[in-house]
């Protein structure tokens, strides 16, 4: 097998000629003005050495890959107490879909789907006003990809708010069961700005390492979750990570991932290594059509499917 550094590098270049790119996401306003012709890959393997190429320091709209994050401190605050509020089972449906509250009088299928992620920050609310809540968030992923220069892009922020018609009928609906415990216009502020967090490849690949490593975050040995709680959100991003996708990437990629409508998406091979991509063009289920691709033939190349018997 080539070296990591090769395979990386030559996915990169194979990145950079495909023809096909997919569409941004131009119902948010600044995503419809990334261009195309964008790519980049990070990947941190076990012990810290990190693989980048192309686009791989280029600032991007993480959107619902802070799900990821924002369902881990949630966990921490409240416990197994969240699966009260929000199921853990795949919707089937699109990502902004709200068909299954009726029938389920208010309890999302999962908390990466728009609805349950509305629930989770909600829970994150609990305590704090909405500037702290935010704050808390920010502090989490930047204390995980040690990085203090990961920021929340307050223009993507106000432009989610000013066109997220579904995200506040979700949540009035959700409210309307009682399983929304603040005013919506709150638990938006939240979610808004949560989705809004701006990072590179390199820094998503490496705030998400503590699930690769069992729950510890590896630049400081500490425990973030038990492994667990560790394996649990990763089988969770496998069954629910891509939304109305999650089946196809499951198939063709075979790793924990989450994807965000920014083009991003944040993998993880257990034991081996956290992975993140980026082309903002996205596939007909909201999914970044080269960064899945991308990953496709990285675990190729690796073996790294969890479904690979070595």
């Amino acid at each position: 097998m080539d070296s990591l550094a090769a395979i990386v590098a030559d996915i990169a270049a194979e990145m950079a000629a495909a023809p096909d790119r997919g569409a941004v996401a131009d119902y948010i306003p600044p995503l419809a003005t990334v261009p195309l012709s964008h790519f980049g890959m990070a990947v941190v393997e076990a012990d810290g050495t990190c693989h980048v190429a192309g686009d791989a320091d280029q600032t991007f709209s993480i959107q619902s890959i802070s799900k990821v994050f924002a369902l881990t401190l949630a966990l921490g605050a409240v416990g197994d107490q969240l699966w009260r509020r929000v199921g853990r089972e795949p919707s089937g449906s699109a990502f902004n879909s709200i068909v299954q509250l009726e029938t389920e009088r208010g309890v999302p299928r999962n908390p990466f789907i728009n609805a349950g992620a509305i629930v989770v920050s909600d829970m994150l609310l609990a305590g704090y006003a909405p500037r702290e809540a935010i704050g808390e968030i920010l502090r989490f992923v930047r204390a995980l990809a040690n990085d203090d220069a990961i920021f929340i892009d307050e223009a993507v922020a106000l432009a989610e708010a000013g066109s997220g018609f579904r995200n506040i009928a979700l949540a009035n609906y959700i409210r309307a069961f009682g399983n929304l415990h603040h005013p919506v216009e709150r638990t938006l502020g939240v979610y808004f700005h949560q989705c809004a967090l701006a990072m590179t490849c390199r820094q998503l690949a490496h705030a998400g390492r503590y699930l690769m490593a069992g729950g510890i975050n590896p630049a400081t040995g500490r425990s973030v979750v038990s492994a667990q709680r560790a394996r649990r959100i990763n089988a969770v991003m496998m069954t629910c990570g891509h939304y109305d996708g999650s089946g196809e990437f499951a198939y063709r990629v075979g790793l924990p991932g989450k994807s965000g409508v920014g083009g991003g998406i944040l993998a993880i091979a257990p034991g081996k290594a956290s992975i993140a991509v980026w082309s903002p063009g996205l596939n007909a289920r909201g999914n970044s059509q080269l960064g899945t691709l991308a990953l496709e033939r990285l675990v190729q190349r690796t073996g790294w499917s969890v479904f690979d018997p070595d």
